[in-house]
């Protein structure tokens, strides 16, 4: 399966890296306004075709499927300019800025039968079936609370700072504590609290949310651009805990029951993390579905509304909604 990436930036650069060594697909092509900075990616990752526009990219018909890794302000046009020339994609986190976008784009998608999905990496990785086989088998008791966060010291990027591109750390980071707790407790939230400390252009650098859900239990959930954090879940259960290590690339689980009993799961080898989405992705196309059950359609818009009403408790409004 021939794949091409939209942008050259760092995290386009990482899944190039991936897909090169992986086995059944092959990176394909790439494309960026700049057609020097296309043709340089094209020679670093051995790829045989770069374009100087995305446009030009995703009217080649030998692309199966467009990775978007464009700027967060770009994700909705960039994903209806591929679907409408025919291309199945799989676009970088948040799938798009607000839940408006995104139904028009998933809409699109069913009108035409093409896959689109959200590269929520998390969701798709070995140790989040392992945590949830765990939490099935009720080897702490009955969950309580869990706690989450994210950070990096990234305030000054300018993805990041600007709200032309849709910066912030919500969108960029806070999303995976989000993620988490979702997958933890599900959607019956009853309750949200939450908090942000702005920078000088109106976006969130630093939050804090408390979700409460149905039987009483809570996610304390924490997000900054502005320090480099543990990058911890817990999960917190009435006959011990779960410590999940590195909630955006997990690098062990580790129960520990309130006797002091533990136990560990190690993290199985990989190339970088992102291979499971593109394999999810590829097998979707393949047997000709519009979404992957791992991240749904659904799914992605459940949080992105959770998201919407987040900023705009806030007043963060990017100039372009």
């Amino acid at each position: 399966m021939k794949i091409g990436i939209l942008g050259t930036g760092i995290i386009a650069g990482k899944m190039a890296e991936t897909i090169n060594q992986m086995k059944g697909v092959q990176l394909y092509a790439v494309a960026s306004r700049n057609v020097n900075k296309a043709g340089e990616f094209a020679d670093k990752y051995c790829i045989p075709m770069y374009y100087g526009s995305y446009e030009s990219l995703a009217e080649d018909e030998n692309v199966d499927l467009v990775y978007i890794a464009t700027p967060h302000s770009r994700h909705y046009e960039d994903a209806v300019m591929c679907l409408e020339k025919g291309r199945n994609i799989l676009c970088e986190k948040p799938f798009t800025i607000n839940k408006a976008q995104a139904e028009k784009v998933f809409l699109l998608a069913e009108e035409k039968g093409l896959f689109a999905g959200e590269a929520m990496w998390t969701r798709f990785m070995p140790m989040q079936f392992i945590l949830d086989k765990i939490l099935s088998e009720k080897t702490i008791g009955e969950i309580i609370s869990v706690t989450a966060n994210t950070g990096y010291s990234i305030s000054g990027i300018e993805r990041i700072k600007n709200p032309e591109l849709a910066g912030g750390a919500l969108l960029d980071i806070g999303i995976y504590p989000i993620n988490f707790a979702v997958m933890v407790f599900g959607h019956n939230i009853t309750d949200i609290q939450s908090s942000c400390i702005k920078n000088e252009f109106g976006v969130d650098i630093q939050n804090s949310i408390i979700l409460t859900f149905d039987k009483s239990r809570t996610a304390l959930l924490h997000s900054t651009v502005c320090a480099d954090t543990d990058l911890m879940g817990i999960i917190y259960g009435d006959k011990g805990r779960i410590e999940f290590r590195n909630i955006n690339n997990c690098e062990g689980i580790t129960v520990i029951h309130n006797n002091g009993k533990r136990k560990e799961y190690i993290t199985p080898q990989q190339i970088s993390g992102y291979e499971y989405e593109v394999t999810a992705a590829c097998r979707a196309v393949a047997e000709g579905k519009t979404e992957c059950p791992e991240m749904t359609h659904s799914e992605t818009l459940f949080i992105l509304e959770l998201m919407d009403s987040l900023r705009k408790k806030w007043g963060i409004i990017y100039p372009f909604e």
